[in-house]
């Protein structure tokens, strides 16, 4: 079972380090055929690799995965309203704050750490 950060109003989410894997869900807008505009939840998952500016308002976390073969990063900032939840799926023990070194062909895999479960 993962564990589950929900977001209310404008704080920051404090306990995303670099080497978690996540889930976040995101509300996208969109226009249909007949020209009206729908909205629908979308998720990104995957690792992230750097979190920036901290607690600050400006503060954003890099989030990577790899789709068909081909490395996909998307930078999130924290206090983004359209983010409605994120979910903590892993844990893993990272020595660096930046985790650049994985985009390169990195091949062994990151030691997971046990996770609390709430």
């Amino acid at each position: 079972m993962a564990n589950e950060v929900k977001k209310e109003g404008k704080t920051a989410v404090e306990d995303l380090r670099p080497g978690m894997t996540v889930r976040i869900y995101q509300k996208i807008k969109e226009l249909n055929v007949k020209g009206e505009e729908k909205e629908r939840i979308q998720y990104f998952e995957g690792l992230i690799i750097a979190r920036k500016h901290g607690k600050e308002t400006g503060g954003t976390i890099t989030v990577r995965k790899v789709s068909d073969g081909v490395g996909v990063e998307k930078i999130f900032p924290i206090n983004l309203p359209a983010i409605t939840k994120v979910e903590i799926k892993k844990q893993a023990k990272t020595k660096r704050a930046k985790l650049n070194f994985l985009k390169k062909g990195y091949k062994k895999r990151l030691k997971e750490t046990k996770s609390t479960t709430k």
